[in-house]
């Protein structure tokens, strides 16, 4: 019953929030004037396809900055399979809607395929996407002084900016803290890892730190990538606009917008959250001087995104309807053999279970833990 209760709620509210903001934008007044001026003015269909080309570079680069912190931790992993795993992840990130989350199958599937080096595919995942959310802020706080996005008079946007800098200070002390020598060993890590719920979830991110922090350069190049990747999906959403009828926002303005937009992933929802920051900005962020801004225009560029991202994934399809029984069977194999109940956190899950996979052959793989 719980089960069920939370995919019911992991597809019901996504759809509630996507919902009412359409509601909310086409019940009349101006509200409803961007949805018909899509229907009704030219799109620029050039500006759609260079945002699709744009995005998929960004996805890619993703792809390329994980395989190169797997490749780091001397796990023998080609490209080309991770390509496939990544591009899996990416797809069951979309579709059911994010019931089975793509960084539980990437782990899934990297230690299915390395069960010699499972906690270490586990702790590229982890890292991969601390990395990905840590630079986010940092892409964001750069972009509000650059911009002077700080200098819009508007209650919500100096609460949003203020947010944005504290959590950039909080993650930037965090991170430096960890990669303080002795910081992950001692009597405080330990019970942080024997804390409930959260104790093992934790416990995995510190074994992940430990596993990287002998690999500074690997940090450091996969930083640049990531400064690279939210830039790129930044441009992208700009392109999106600059292909619909009406006003945009200026290109440094979205260097702000995409990144606090796409913040909002750490609300397990696969939709709904980023279309409602997109909306809520782009109603509240002003335009250049005599420009005006459809009301709506910022869920409107939020529809097309995600469309963008579902042709994106299309890719992983064809992937996955090639190999459909091997995910079957890792998926399956992690369910059946985990022995204990699994954290919060689905990513972490199987970094702390020591049964949750069987190699092809059918035996248990040793597994040195460094804790």
């Amino acid at each position: 019953m719980k089960k069920f209760l939370i995919t019911f709620l992991k597809i019901a509210v996504p759809l509630a929030i996507v919902a009412y903001l359409i509601w909310n934008s086409t019940r009349g007044g101006d509200r409803a004037n961007a949805f018909a001026n899509l229907k009704s003015q030219p799109k620029n269909w050039w500006f759609f396809a260079a945002a699709w080309a744009v995005a998929t570079a960004a996805v890619l680069l993703t792809f390329v900055r994980w395989w190169f912190l797997v490749r780091a931790l001397e796990i023998p992993c080609r490209f080309r399979d991770a390509l496939r795993i990544s591009f899996w992840g990416y797809l069951f990130n979309l579709a059911p809607l994010g019931i089975v989350g793509g960084d539980l199958v990437k782990v899934v599937m990297l230690a299915y395929e390395q069960p010699r080096h499972r906690a270490k595919a586990a702790a590229s995942v982890v890292v991969d996407r601390v990395i990905g959310l840590y630079l986010l802020f940092i892409v964001a706080t750069v972009a509000i002084f650059l911009s002077g996005f700080w200098q819009i008079p508007d209650a919500g946007i100096h609460f949003i900016c203020r947010a944005t800098l504290g959590l950039t200070a909080v993650g930037t002390l965090g991170i430096a803290v960890l990669l303080l020598p002795g910081a992950t060993d001692g009597k405080l890590t330990r019970a942080l890892g024997r804390l409930p719920r959260i104790g093992r979830p934790v416990a995995s991110l510190i074994d992940a730190v430990r596993m990287y922090r002998r690999k500074p350069r690997a940090l450091f190049l996969t930083s640049l990538m990531t400064v690279g990747v939210h830039c790129l999906f930044a441009f992208s959403v700009y392109l999106i606009a600059r292909g619909l009828p009406g006003e945009v926002l200026s290109l440094g303005k979205h260097f702000v917008i995409m990144p606090l937009s796409s913040a909002t992933a750490v609300i397990p929802f696969a939709m709904g959250p980023l279309e409602f920051m997109l909306d809520f900005l782009y109603a509240n962020v002003p335009a250049a001087a005599g420009a005006v801004i459809p009301q709506g225009q910022g869920l409107v560029v939020a529809l097309c995104y995600r469309l963008i991202t579902v042709f994106i994934a299309a890719l992983g399809a064809y992937y996955y309807l090639g190999n459909r029984k091997e995910v079957a069977e890792a998926m399956h194999e992690s369910d059946g053999e985990s022995t204990a109940p699994p954290p919060s956190n689905a990513v972490l899950a199987a970094a702390w279970s020591p049964h949750a996979l069987t190699p092809r052959s059918g035996r248990q793989p040793k597994v040195e833990w460094k804790r």
